[in-house]
């Protein structure tokens, strides 16, 4: 009786250890998510922080890492919640899903300069050098879609500086993060032009945590982050001042 009552206390404790472990949030670089004064901040985190508190998870750290890195942790170690995540099928099962914050859409930018680039077709775009981040759903979308000459970079501010750079003749991004990445790299936007759209690749951006985490943690951020959107707060958080886009 001791025997099994010491190996059921054993477990109670290592469930509530479990429990008590700290939310991990990983991201990458982006409009909505980056590094100010040393800490992670932008609209999307303000969100994801909210969250979190709003559940009674006040112990989490937060990171911005290459997104292989971020995407790699989220699905092998538990209690990882990882922002912004396209949810498409193939992902379906390997995460579990909390919230959406926004539709994105996705261009391919050139030089402007580059009149010699000319994208009236997603074929069209097979002929030149494509840059893109590991393992991101552009990555992916391109992979699937037979694209060759892929150049691949850790993160989008390498990618994007191989973009200003001339070593690749075009990159896929949202316009927002266009913006933003031209702020952190200081170069002058008005030098960018759109070249085509990434047809078909509309996606829902999400939150979602790793298959570890427990049910409960999920359950529990989830309901704060539908406070969160019930009220307005992730909508206008994630509406970009006067809608700009370049």
């Amino acid at each position: 009786m001791k025997a099994r009552l010491f190996a059921t206390t054993l477990l109670a404790l290592a469930a509530a250890s479990a429990q008590a472990q700290a939310i991990q949030g990983v991201t990458e670089f982006s409009s909505y998510t980056y590094l100010q004064d040393g800490r992670v901040a932008g609209p999307a985190t303000e969100i994801v922080e909210s969250s979190l508190r709003g559940a009674g998870l006040a112990d989490y750290r937060l990171g911005v890492y290459p997104w292989a890195r971020a995407y790699d942790m989220a699905q092998k170690e538990p209690n990882v919640l990882i922002f912004l995540i396209a949810r498409t099928p193939a992902r379906e099962a390997l995460f579990k899903w909390v919230g959406e914050f926004m539709t994105i859409e996705y261009h391919f930018y050139k030089l402007k300069a580059r009149k010699d680039i000319v994208v009236k077709s997603l074929d069209d775009a097979r002929q030149y050098t494509i840059g893109v981040t590991r393992d991101d759903i552009r990555h992916q979308y391109l992979q699937a879609k037979g694209f060759t000459r892929l150049v691949v970079s850790g993160e989008n501010l390498e990618k994007f500086r191989k973009l200003v750079n001339g070593q690749v003749q075009l990159t896929p991004f949202p316009a927002t993060d266009v913006a933003a990445l031209c702020k952190e790299a200081k170069f002058d936007c008005d030098q960018l032009e759109r070249a085509h759209p990434l047809e078909g690749l509309s996606m829902s951006l999400y939150m979602a945590y790793s298959a570890a985490t427990t049910d409960a943690t999920v359950a529990r951020t989830r309901a704060a982050f539908d406070r969160l959107r019930a009220d307005g707060t992730v909508k206008r958080l994630m509406t970009p001042p006067n809608a700009a886009r370049p």
